[in-house]
């Protein structure tokens, strides 16, 4: 059996649980916090939520003992009841999947199931685009991550970036396997779908969004890795070389979804035509900002839980992922072409080149180059492609890869164990 280690049940890694259930795959998933289905608290996003879609049917799974309160900050924040390697040996696991390195639970697993004989496999959100640390501290960093990672069997890229981070600490290529980052495509696919057909004119309407305008979306927590601000200046700059040039061109309505330290400058920043949290800057409002430049219409949605968001994507015509390269993937994007939408993405981001390479609605900038962005949503906006076909191209991301990845290794695996069994190796 395979035992899967996480931190608490998260909504884009159920869809693979679910996969990896259809296939027939023996494995069980070990929780070591309630994150996600109970209300806890997000100092990003600034208030409390928990997901509000199933997250917990369709596949085994099982919350760890604690002996205390959590603290997913911290790397010593997760308090087992018992040893971890205890309760690996008493399930009778013969693998163990962690996801990531980020508590010390998960390297005391992986020592454990390293003792006990168990292949050991890894999935972490990893990206080269990060700089390393320098100095002593970096030094002990890459050397502690080495002795990790020679006890782990095989390693689930999640993208280019994240095959060449592990390259760089050390790993073979042959320990690599091919793991695209997923969502449940079919949910924001259908959601999405579902709201284009039957509803987007009242969404439109309740959001102050009119008819005749492209809406740029941005979806994320307002922080500053990710960059919202530059959504701003990009609107500001396509509207000023579209006046210069004389042009006539769709006028651009911006659709911010999510909330942060960064809402209030984002609001005084836009000419505010919807504010679900009622949170408008004190200058904001319609005409210039005081520095004299053009303030784009923007509406504020708010956070929108997994069975809200298809409202943005339905009537997004683009979405932006501007982030820095703290923005290890961007799972956003994934949600995006699932529900039909082009993408524009920041060159840091950790998805940019698997979504260059396998979608061609997307476009790459170079993160901070507010033109490049500007240039790069102006393109998208004026592609053919329908929703379905953007669409499908979320195929190359299907959470079923990943299943099928594991499933070959660990049947591998098990066709060895039966033959030196049977003495034939």
């Amino acid at each position: 059996m395979l035992v899967v280690l996480t931190s608490h049940p998260i909504q884009y890694q159920v869809p693979l649980w679910r996969a990896m259930a259809a296939r027939g795959l023996e494995f069980e998933v070990w929780f070591l916090t309630d994150q996600g289905v109970r209300h806890t608290e997000d100092a990003d996003f600034g208030n409390a939520f928990a997901w509000d879609i199933d997250l917990l049917s369709g596949y085994r799974h099982r919350f760890l003992d604690l002996r205390g309160s959590w603290d997913l900050r911290k790397f010593n924040g997760i308090p087992l009841a018992r040893p971890i390697g205890k309760s690996l040996k008493e399930s009778g696991a013969t693998a163990l999947w962690t996801e990531g390195w980020r508590f010390k639970v998960q390297w005391d697993a992986v020592s454990a199931a390293r003792k006990l004989g168990l292949t050991v496999l890894l999935r972490g959100e990893t990206s080269d685009k990060i700089r390393e640390r320098q100095g002593l501290s970096g030094m002990v960093r890459r050397i502690a991550l080495r002795r990790l990672f020679s006890k782990v069997d095989h390693f689930l890229a999640i993208g280019q970036a994240s095959r060449r981070f592990y390259l760089r600490h050390g790993v073979p290529a042959r320990k690599l396997l091919e793991a695209p980052y997923c969502v449940d495509n079919e949910f924001f696919r259908r959601g999405a779908e579902a709201i284009r057909r039957d509803g987007a004119a009242d969404i439109r309407k309740a959001w102050n969004i009119p008819e005749d305008v492209a809406v740029v979306m941005f979806c994320g927590k307002f922080v500053a890795k990710k960059r919202p601000i530059d959504v701003v200046a990009a609107a500001r700059l396509q509207r000023e070389e579209m006046r210069a040039a004389g042009r006539r061109v769709k006028p651009w309505h911006l659709l911010f979804v999510g909330s942060g330290e960064l809402g209030g400058v984002l609001r005084e920043a836009c000419d505010v035509r919807h504010d679900a949290q009622g949170q408008v800057g004190a200058d904001s409002g319609p005409g210039d900002s005081c520095d004299g430049s053009f303030k784009p219409p923007a509406t504020f949605a708010g956070f929108l839980n997994q069975s809200e968001i298809s409202k943005a994507y339905a009537v997004a015509d683009a979405l932006v992922l501007p982030s820095n390269a703290w923005e290890t993937w961007g799972l956003v994007v994934n949600e995006a072409t699932a529900a039909g939408v082009p993408t524009v993405v920041s060159s840091s981001c950790g998805c940019a080149e698997d979504f260059a390479a396998h979608n061609p609605c997307t476009r790459i900038f170079r993160e901070g180059d507010v033109r490049e962005m500007a240039v790069a949503i102006g393109e998208v906006l004026t592609l053919p492609a329908s929703p379905a076909e953007v669409s499908r191209h979320s195929g190359a991301f299907a959470p079923g890869l990943t299943a099928d990845s594991v499933a070959r290794v660990l049947a591998a695996y098990k066709h060895r164990g039966a033959c030196a069994s049977a003495g034939l190796e």
